[in-house]
């Protein structure tokens, strides 16, 4: 394979290899010299605020996911793979992904190369002996775990498949395809997530054809809880957490209470 020519291309260059994609995107390195604070502000008040704290979400779950392998984040991927039409923001969307990653996650977003701006996770907390997801000391696949975990929890503590693989296609992460980072997805999720504990994955009852349906797994709440996801879920939209009423009362009953029942009698598993 021939290697390509070192070298900035030239802005011609950018736009044809941009032509064709979902992303109409100015040269990265024109986004923060185009987007003042005021400008952002007006920028602001042209999106749905709802939107944009989803957009916020979805540039924290990629972050986390990129990290898996400890590799730099480029902006110009960022941009391009999740903000996409909201680049207009971009520099809201960043400082709220980072202050919800530092305070929720213990993570810092560091700029390694301020010129092509490219950034890299820092863990900022020390943390203790079981305390945190672990997915048996498979680090890498923390980020996507956390995703599950969350949107889970989110909908009443199950989710349809369906909608789990409707989740992830949005972060570029398509169950139907060989991920590069992590190789046959379906298969990591329903089965070695599953085995670990983390996850079940159950048959919803007297569908046909089959449908099935996503619960925490037993080893989930002995790691991580309910508010620490809520409160995640709550930094990455700005929201107080007892703005979910339910998903509130559910987070603040006894760990016990939580995984009691949550496995539904019926429900076989695949």
């Amino acid at each position: 394979m021939s290697q390509r020519r070192r070298g900035r291309p030239s802005a011609h260059q950018d736009l044809r290899q941009l032509q064709g994609q979902d992303v109409d995107m100015d040269d990265d390195f024109n986004i923060t010299q185009t987007q003042t604070p005021s400008q952002v502000q007006k920028n602001l008040a042209k999106h749905s605020p709802t939107q944009v704290s989803l957009k916020v979400g979805e540039v924290v779950q990629y972050l986390l996911i990129r990290d898996q392998k400890k590799l730099p984040i480029k902006r110009a991927d960022i941009v391009k793979n999740v903000v996409k039409e909201y680049k207009d923001v971009y520099l809201e969307i960043f400082r709220r992904a980072k202050e919800a990653l530092l305070e929720v996650f213990g993570f810092q977003l560091e700029e390694i190369d301020a010129k092509n701006h490219v950034y890299v996770l820092i863990n900022r907390l020390d943390r203790v002996e079981g305390d945190g997801l672990k997915v048996d000391d498979n680090t890498p696949k923390l980020g996507l775990l956390t995703v599950i975990l969350s949107l889970i929890f989110m909908k009443g503590n199950t989710a349809k498949e369906a909608a789990i693989w409707e989740s992830l296609r949005r972060l570029r992460i398509d169950p139907g395809e060989r991920h590069d980072d992590f190789g046959d997805v379906k298969k990591l999720v329903t089965d070695e997530f599953v085995k670990q504990k983390y996850l079940e994955y159950n048959k919803i009852p007297h569908t046909d054809p089959p449908e099935y349906e996503f619960r925490w797994g037993p080893r989930a709440f002995k790691e991580t809880s309910k508010m620490k996801i809520l409160e995640f879920v709550s930094m990455v939209q700005q929201k107080d957490p007892k703005s979910w009423v339910t998903q509130y009362k559910d987070a603040q009953e006894p760990a016990s209470s939580q995984s009691q029942g949550l496995s539904p009698s019926q429900g076989t598993r695949r």
